[in-house]
């Protein structure tokens, strides 16, 4: 996955990576590597092809399967959960610890806590807005209450409007009208037509203040939601794009 991957090379341990998922992008140097599938399609021949000693990644669709159809070949897995800031810091220790790097884990997560206090200073001083995260258009997926989306919002300076529901749950546009955001971060960059999508010309939109108020934020960056070693500089985006002026040092 993109945040064990970027979590690896952040330890120093770059020259140990052999495969890479699809959607792993960074550092530049990771482009390099052979790719073995994807969350939803990882190729069990394609990483075995690799021989390696440890398969690292997100706890994706097809991750329980894998994990035990790899362990049963003899290959030890490290398939860590990363729904919050927390997870994040242990997903770090434990890559760490099985890399021989527990030192240099210490490292990047007091890189990270710094980043986040002075985040939580700036963003003390100004109001918080309330926020719909959206991680699909068409159709409309939101980040719901006790999930890593909630918590980034939070982080950044802003207060997350869906309150009910699931981590992710499903809403139509009426939903949309009545929780009244005062902004709309857009994160869902997978899908096509970027920032035509919700614009006041694009049918119901139009009827949300947020629209309204041109305060729709569309993130073309996917590692400001990416749960590894870069969430602090995420944050940093997010919360600079929620208080425009904010001075984050």
């Amino acid at each position: 996955s993109p945040s064990t991957t970027e979590t690896v090379a952040a330890l120093g341990a770059l020259a140990s990576l052999v495969g890479r998922s699809r959607y792993c992008d960074w550092p530049p140097e990771v482009t390099k590597l052979p790719e073995v599938g994807g969350y939803v399609d990882p190729n069990l021949e394609a990483i075995l092809a690799l021989r390696p000693d440890l398969v690292v990644g997100a706890r994706g669709p097809a991750g329980r399967r894998i994990d035990d159809t790899l362990r049963a070949r003899g290959v030890a897995t490290y398939f860590p959960s990363t729904e919050s800031v927390d997870d994040i810091f242990a997903m770090i220790r434990g890559l760490g610890a099985r890399l021989h790097r527990d030192a240099d884990a210490e490292r990047v997560i007091a890189g990270i806590e710094s980043r986040l206090a002075s985040i939580a200073a700036a963003t003390k001083k100004v109001d918080s807005p309330r926020v719909l995260l959206l991680f699909g258009v068409q159709p409309i997926v939101a980040s719901g209450p006790k999930s890593f989306g909630d918590e980034i919002l939070a982080r950044a300076g802003g207060r997350n409007v869906v309150t009910q529901g699931g981590s992710y749950p499903s809403l139509d546009l009426e939903a949309v009208v009545a929780l009244d955001p005062d902004a709309i971060v857009d994160a869902a960059v997978a899908e096509e037509h970027g920032g035509q999508r919700i614009t006041k010309a694009s049918g119901g939109w139009s009827r949300v203040r947020a629209v309204q108020n041109d305060r729709v934020i569309s993130l073309a960056d996917e590692s400001v939601l990416r749960p590894g070693p870069r969430v602090g500089e995420g944050v940093a985006i997010l919360a600079r794009a929620l208080h425009p002026g904010l001075d984050l040092r």
